[in-house]
């Protein structure tokens, strides 16, 4: 939950220049399964549809206002983007223009900051003009 509040914080900051997608998918720790010691919630596996957006929505709890997707049954969007179980990207025009590492060890919230801040820093800079004469 950590995590999901600082990636809120980070969307509060860049709202100006980004959209920010959160996009549940099958549960890292499950009450029923791999159980972590410090998990924030008891969520079982889920059996179905129903059981995932449930388990989203405390997701969306920790992140208001940020729009959220879920994942289907046969997790398509896990499998394609490798988010096993969290990962961050940046996706423009249709392109992957930034990937972090597989969470939970790779999730860096500093990396996606530090882009956002060049992309900003490009955005606001001096832009070149051309005039043929």
């Amino acid at each position: 939950m950590a995590r999901l509040r600082a990636f809120q914080r980070l969307a509060a900051h860049f709202l100006d220049i980004a959209d920010f997608l959160l996009v549940y998918i099958e549960e890292a720790h499950p009450s029923d399964g791999w159980v972590s010691s410090d998990a924030a919630y008891k969520i079982p596996k889920h059996q179905c549809l129903q059981d995932r957006l449930r388990a989203a929505q405390l997701m969306r709890e920790g992140a208001p206002g940020c729009p959220l997707a879920v994942d289907t049954m046969d997790n398509a969007s896990s499998a394609a983007y490798g988010a096993y179980f969290e990962r961050l990207y940046i996706v423009q025009e249709e392109r992957v223009m930034y990937q972090g590492g597989r969470g939970p060890e790779g999730y860096k919230i500093s990396e996606l900051r530090s882009w956002l801040d060049q992309y900003k820093t490009r955005l606001r800079g001096p832009s070149a003009v051309v005039i043929q004469v």
